[in-house]
């Protein structure tokens, strides 16, 4: 890492906290590889979460679920080295703090130790509170997730929009709270209702961080690869895409097989 690299003032949930109570919003992309972590850490990014969306992205598994504890960390740890700036937020997989308080600190720990994240980020409120909690004891920054919470998709049955209905609303308004009551440092609400969202993010002292969830939280998060439009089969209403990179990788692939078959590479100038 370079002397320049090394300077670089690192974000903090402190510095999160400072930027909501000043009104500026938080950026925050998914990334899983040195490579892409280098590049959005570079331009800027305030906060890079290691997703468990690395099941879909990376593995292409039809779901999160299935990625493990050790897959988490393995992408964290590439992330974390790619990174001088960004705040780094690792994703508890499924089936490593459901249900069991006691083994969502170890896996918790486990990240912080092993790949040297900042902040670890499970979904639910409520009925993971007890991990959360547990969690929070050994000094670790957790970030809340409600709305849409893909880990539990065979429960949803669909990614339709979430907290649509009142009693569901209800819900989530009282989870926040909990959530904030607890310690979170932050809280990411995903699909559901943009003036539900907008309640929420008032209603807290902790920054709120939407996907598909309007515009009246404290900054947005996307998945890189679809922002980048290298997956181009996604397509929620929530998605703007800054790039065409299916295009344009496609496109050089195409014209480097058309090269070599060619033998137009290498030049001369290409060969030693």
């Amino acid at each position: 890492m370079s002397t320049q690299l090394k300077t670089v003032k690192r974000v903090t949930t402190h510095t999160l906290q400072e930027m909501k109570a000043g009104g500026q919003r938080i950026s925050m992309l998914t990334a899983y590889d040195y490579s892409l972590a280098r590049l959005v850490d570079a331009a800027g990014i305030d906060v890079i979460l290691v997703g468990d969306s690395a099941s879909n992205v990376m593995a292409g598994h039809e779901t999160t679920l299935p990625i493990t504890l050790d897959q988490m960390i393995y992408h964290a740890s590439a992330v974390v080295r790619g990174s001088a700036r960004a705040l780094i937020v690792v994703d508890l997989p499924f089936g490593t703090y459901q249900g069991n308080s006691k083994g969502a600190l170890n896996s918790a720990i486990r990240i912080m130790k092993e790949s040297g994240a900042h902040a670890v980020k499970l979904e639910g409120g409520k009925e993971v509170l007890t991990s959360i909690e547990r969690i929070l004891t050994a000094g670790i920054p957790v970030m809340g997730h409600l709305g849409l919470t893909p880990q539990s998709i065979y429960k949803f049955g669909t990614y339709v929009v979430r907290a649509k209905e009142q009693e569901e609303a209800d819900r989530l308004r009282a989870d926040a709270k909990l959530l904030e009551e607890a310690g979170c440092f932050a809280l990411v609400l995903e699909k559901i209702p943009a003036k539900l969202a907008e309640e929420v993010a008032k209603s807290v002292s902790i920054p709120v961080i939407g996907i598909g969830a309007g515009n009246g939280v404290d900054g947005q998060v996307l998945v890189l690869h679809d922002m980048l439009g290298i997956n181009n089969e996604f397509n929620p209403r929530f998605l703007r895409r800054y790039a065409d990179l299916h295009g344009v990788i496609t496109g050089a692939v195409s014209g480097y097989i058309a090269d070599v078959r060619s033998r137009s590479f290498p030049s001369s100038d290409e060969q030693y």
